[in-house]
């Protein structure tokens, strides 16, 4: 057949295919307009959400696909107090869903269980009530479910054990009853489970245990009893059960042996707890009871009466659990609703919910999509833990930033954008942000590149604080300490009478700070070939509240890709700070460094020939130019 027959017969499908393809925006752009109405009913926040925008541009907190699918929508900390409308469901390729800390009302929509791709959604810290529904075990590719604080009230549902991606579940500070179900055992992925401030009762599942990855379970305050399986001490500190009057172990300080000979195993709950009927404990409730073949007997006494007795009480339970499975599936057929949730740290909210936040089990960042730090086996063991030691979460760098608010944004390059936080300590930072694609690739040298700059310490070097790679967002976030007085190049070109002028001495100073920071970079460990800074100028030294300088973006090169690289060495070729040596090298080296430092001494220095003189008695590099 002939290229151009093929062709022909071809095109109908072309156009099929762009025509679908077209087609899509047309649909989702009224759909937006929908969810608009309901998130937004004053029409006050979402300004830019028009019928005559273009949604992928236009829309704010909107994210496409290379389809122009709607993937993302961010509107967290945007003061919407409207409801959530069931139309966001008809956004098929959704993938991401972020809605917290804002002021929404009414109920979940059940309709949201059929979003298939979603991965992320945050409803967490609104004022949602109403049950959880259990069209939730229907949203197959969820990692990351949040719906903590907020005034969600019924059953945990047991449909949850079927999210077999889900990596954190958090309930927290909910008004949530009834047992927790053991079928959030099944959830192999999970590494974060959070329960705490609930009315919750019953038993602790043993299968709890069983998530291979589970790193944090927090049951602190509800009115959970019995005893507290063994196995869940292999968690360590990352078991919280404080609060819970009826539990009991011996294996955890300072809860109270179990009575009876056979402490491994709770006393049957009893049929109301604080108001709370049992025929609340769902089906998949672990109830712990001894058991013995067909024969279940509850702790051993001396007296036949009691235990006949005690043989009622579990009959009686069982009888009512039985009963409670119908009204309970019944209930939750006619109040289904759904809801994802995303992890995020005690810390932030509420001081009676706050928890230490010193353990790197804190400080995960636990997203969808993307985590070049997900596999720790390129490194060695003492530098994973260095990295684990530097972790941020990614609610964290939000809070800080207020949602990366124009407001707090320092400075924007072509590649990343830097904002001003306030961390929880009250310590302020500056956050550098950049996508992944600006990331290198290749997970080993990503992972070395990150250890190194989390290794590097001097007084003149910008210190790295923390970091945070969120797979939902696509982005990374390195954490430093923030510099009040600016950077350098904001004291160049200022005039004598001026009060930021800086005088003689301070600018000695400076000059012989950013020498020792680039000699320390040099001489970093012995490394062959040496470190280079690559982009010294005096944007990139900065000025803290002792007017010493820090160099910044130390080390940055080797996280990023050979492009962004590439561009910042065009931006130095431009300004001048570029060596000349590199452009028929296309190396760079330690002279590199030094001739960029040589421009700003002489640019910082002007025409003060003595301070040159008392500059060069004590300059770590001037013998090597």
């Amino acid at each position: 057949m002939a290229p151009t027959q093929m062709l022909l017969q071809l095109l109908p499908l072309f156009l099929i295919f762009f025509n679908r393809v077209g087609s899509v925006p047309t649909d989702e752009l009224q759909t937006l307009l929908d969810i608009k109405k309901m998130l937004d009913p004053e029409g006050k926040h979402l300004v830019s959400w028009s019928i005559n925008g273009d949604l992928c541009k236009d829309f704010e907190g909107v994210g496409c696909d290379w389809k122009g699918q709607v993937s993302n929508i961010s509107l967290q900390g945007k003061g919407l107090s409207g409801k959530l409308s069931t139309a966001i469901a008809e956004l098929k390729h959704l993938t991401g869903l972020f809605l917290h800390y804002n002021a929404l009302v009414g109920d979940i929509p059940r309709e949201l269980g059929n979003l298939s791709e979603l991965t992320d959604l945050y409803l967490n810290v609104n004022n949602l009530s109403g049950d959880i529904p259990s069209h939730i075990g229907k949203m197959e590719s969820l990692q990351v479910l949040q719906l903590c604080y907020n005034n969600l009230t019924g059953s945990i549902p047991r449909e949850i054990g079927s999210l077999k991606k889900l990596i954190v579940l958090a309930l927290q500070s909910n008004k949530l009853t009834g047992a927790i179900p053991a079928s959030l055992g099944d959830l192999n992925a999970l590494e974060r489970l959070d329960l705490s401030y609930n009315h919750l009762f019953g038993s602790v599942p043993g299968k709890l245990a069983v998530p291979p990855l589970l790193r944090v379970l927090d049951i602190r305050n509800n009115s959970l009893s019995g005893n507290v399986p063994p196995v869940l001490k292999r968690l360590n500190e990352g078991f919280a059960f404080e609060n819970n009057l009826g539990l009991c172990g011996a294996e955890f300080s300072p809860l109270k042996p179990c009575n009876g000979t056979a402490p491994e195993e709770p006393k049957p709950y009893s049929a109301t707890v604080k108001g709370f009927p049992s025929r609340a404990i769902p089906e998949s409730a672990d109830l712990q009871l001894p058991c013995n073949g067909t024969e279940c007997s509850g702790a051993p006494s001396p007296n036949s009466h009691q235990g006949s007795i005690l043989i009622g009480l579990v009959v009686s339970t069982i009888a009512l659990s039985a009963v409670s499975i119908l009204l309970f599936t019944h209930y939750r057929r006619r109040k289904q609703k759904l809801s994802t949730a995303y992890e995020m740290s005690e810390t932030g909210l509420n001081a009676k919910g706050r928890k230490n936040n010193g353990s790197p089990l804190a400080s995960l960042e636990y997203s969808n999509g993307w985590d070049p730090l997900s596999d720790n086996r390129n490194l060695s063991i003492f530098d994973q833990e260095v990295i684990q030691s530097f972790r941020f979460n990614l609610e964290e760098v939000e809070t800080a930033t207020q949602y990366f608010s124009e407001v707090n944004l320092l400075g924007r390059s072509s590649f990343s954008a830097t904002y001003k936080g306030i961390l929880r300590d009250g310590s302020a930072v500056a956050i550098k942000r950049f996508s992944k694609t600006s990331c290198r690739s290749e997970e080993p040298e990503f992972l070395k590149g990150l250890n190194m700059l989390a290794s590097l310490k001097h007084e003149n070097l910008a210190r790295l604080r923390g970091f945070c790679c969120s797979r939902g967002r696509g982005e990374c976030f390195l954490i430093y300490d923030y510099a009040p007085n600016g950077n350098l190049l904001s004291y160049l070109d200022l005039k004598d009478g001026d009060t930021h002028v800086l005088d003689w001495s301070t600018r000695v100073s400076i000059a012989k700070g950013i020498a020792k920071g680039i000699a320390y970079l040099h001489s970093y460990k012995g490394n062959k070939p040496a470190l280079i800074h690559q982009n010294i100028s005096a944007e990139k030294v900065l000025i803290d509240q002792r007017y010493s300088p820090l160099l910044a973006n130390s080390g940055l090169h080797t996280l990023l890709t050979n492009d962004i690289v590439f561009s910042a060495v065009k931006d130095s070729a431009a300004m001048g700070y570029l060596a000349p040596e590199y452009t028929t090298t296309g190396r760079f080296t330690e002279k590199s460094d030094v001739y960029a430092f040589g421009l700003q001494f002489r640019t910082f220095l002007s025409e003060a020939t003595g301070f040159y003189r008392e500059m060069i008695l004590d300059c770590p590099i001037c013998s090597w130019t």
